[in-house]
């Protein structure tokens, strides 16, 4: 049976609910529609899985303190930042079933409260001299950054391989969740080899995590996103890669035709299904994403049992288990 995230967050349920607040606080404003704006973004707030991967790896390595409340604030607030920018970027009027902050206040206000967010973070570290978290976490911005022109880069032309995707999906969602664990360890006071342990764990996890999203694209379950809409975009994820690399060439050059011109016809993303599907593309994403899942829960092995770690080593099966 899957665990619900209520019960993984069993160990840190209180300091889920103090967080909240904190949170609040830190985002509260004296301009009346930036603090309006600020109390929508809480509200529709989800899984909440970033803070739990930091107060996981800050109690799996020691001790949940007000550090590690202050990294988890931090990369809500940055990563919270890029989200608003995105729809902007995007055009995109929803977040996860909720109206996105320019579809309900234009782009303008917008981009302004992506900047006050981004400078919110900057300065509750700056304020509090938590350099080593802030350096941590702006590393992840920038490879996000980075994964996201590289992807943007490389569709294009359509020509992906295997190792540039796992460069993109590296930089653009394992880089945060690394910056996660290891940011909960660096409050725990765990020296630098430890730290990187923790950042390799959450790089994996964040790799894992990732491949379960591309593979919703191929299944049937209620997962939030339409059936196909990767492809519908020309993204070249690993099941398609891993399909057309062991295609014949006609056979390639037929499917590559249909992504690059054909895929706003459903018949056509139903061909493309059908072709990942039969070539194995699933399996072998299957396979790929719990190599990654296992080899993140190996690197745990050193650290003592508890109720944080066996949370933690939860979420990681979480990850690649959960239905959406």
């Amino acid at each position: 049976m899957t665990l619900s995230i209520k019960d993984i967050q069993a160990p840190i349920q209180d300091v889920m609910a103090n967080f909240e607040g904190k949170f609040r606080s830190f985002m509260k404003s004296d301009v009346f529609l930036l603090d309006k704006i600020m109390n929508y973004i809480v509200k529709r707030k989800g899984k909440q899985m970033r803070p739990m991967f930091v107060f996981l790896s800050a109690g799996t390595g020691g001790d949940i303190n007000e550090m590690a409340y202050r990294g988890a604030a931090l990369i809500e607030l940055l990563h919270t930042a890029t989200l608003v920018h995105d729809d902007v970027v995007d055009d995109s009027n929803y977040r996860r079933g909720f109206f996105s902050i320019n579809a309900l206040w234009k782009n303008k206000i917008a981009v302004l409260v992506g900047d006050y967010l981004l400078s919110r973070g900057l300065l509750l570290s700056i304020d509090n001299e938590d350099f080593e978290q802030l350096k941590i976490v702006s590393n992840a911005v920038r490879e996000m950054s980075e994964g996201e022109l590289l992807q943007i880069a490389k569709a294009r032309r359509l020509d992906i391989t295997e190792e540039v995707y796992y460069d993109i999906i590296r930089q653009k969602t394992a880089s945060l969740i690394a910056s996660c664990c290891a940011v909960g360890a660096s409050a725990a006071g765990l020296n630098k080899e430890q730290i990187n342990m923790f950042r390799e764990f959450g790089e994996k996890v964040g790799m894992a995590f990732q491949i379960k999203d591309d593979l919703f694209d191929y299944g049937t379950a209620e997962i939030g996103k339409p059936l196909g809409i990767d492809i519908k975009e020309k993204k070249m994820t690993l099941p398609l890669i891993y399909a057309l690399n062991h295609a014949k060439r006609s056979e390639k050059r037929h499917i590559i035709n249909l992504v690059k011109n054909k895929s706003h016809k459903s018949a056509k993303v139903k061909e493309v299904i059908a072709f990942v599907k039969d070539s194995g593309g699933i399996e072998y994403s299957n396979e790929v994403m719990r190599r990654y899942s296992n080899e993140a829960i190996a690197l745990m092995n050193d650290f003592p049992e508890s109720d944080y770690k066996t949370s933690l080593i939860q979420l990681v099966q979480f990850t690649i288990e959960r239905k959406k």
